[in-house]
């Protein structure tokens, strides 16, 4: 659809960076179109200026380089001008970075997690004393907050400590007479679920 005097963002020339607007990259287009190497300086300069206004450099360092840089980004490096800095590494800013890679585990039982499972391992390979009680304490609670989340509101301890000494192949064995869990707050779990709606 072309209706006349409508002119559409889509419609316009792709901006290097958007967060300049359009009108910052037709000062940088007209800098470079600029016949005299003073008169482009001063552009530039001018240009730099408002952009300094635009993003107030909140005690950055080097805010007036990272400046210059995006002004030989948006000229595309074709402003022919005395550069206060080396602006030969403004490229890098606008690569993107290779993705990180996301790592895929078996995780036995998913509402525990794996770092969970990291705690076991952990819980098998310590020596006893109370370094070893205060984590298997610790864990325990953990897994019955755990537990209480993924079940919508019902954690029992028996399934706790029967899946504590189940992970730890025995090493870790809570008794529930000398044992006592952590109150879980029930507002924090159904105010996180209001949330999510």
């Amino acid at each position: 659809m072309n209706i006349e005097g409508l002119d559409y963002n889509t419609q316009r020339e792709h901006l290097v960076l958007p967060e300049y607007g359009r009108e910052i990259q037709k000062m940088v287009d007209h800098a470079v179109t600029l016949e005299s190497r003073e008169e482009r300086q001063q552009c530039a300069e001018t240009i730099i200026a408002i952009m300094s206004r635009m993003f107030p450099h909140n005690g950055e360092a080097d805010h007036k380089r990272k400046l210059w840089d995006h002004l030989a980004l948006m000229s595309n490096f074709k402003l022919d001008i005395d550069w206060p800095f080396d602006v030969s590494q403004a490229a890098k800013i606008a690569t993107k970075p290779e993705p990180m890679a996301y790592p895929m585990q078996d995780i036995p039982v998913r509402h525990y997690g794996n770092m969970m499972h990291e705690l076991f391992d952990k819980l098998k390979t310590m020596p006893p004393g109370p370094e070893r009680d205060e984590l298997a304490r610790l864990t325990a609670n953990h897994m019955k907050r755990c537990l209480y989340q993924w079940s919508h509101g019902s954690a029992d301890d028996e399934k706790v400590v029967s899946d504590i000494a189940n992970f730890t192949d025995g090493v870790i064995q809570l008794d529930l007479d000398n044992f006592t869990f952590e109150k879980i707050n029930e507002r924090e779990f159904t105010e996180k679920r209001k949330k999510k709606k």
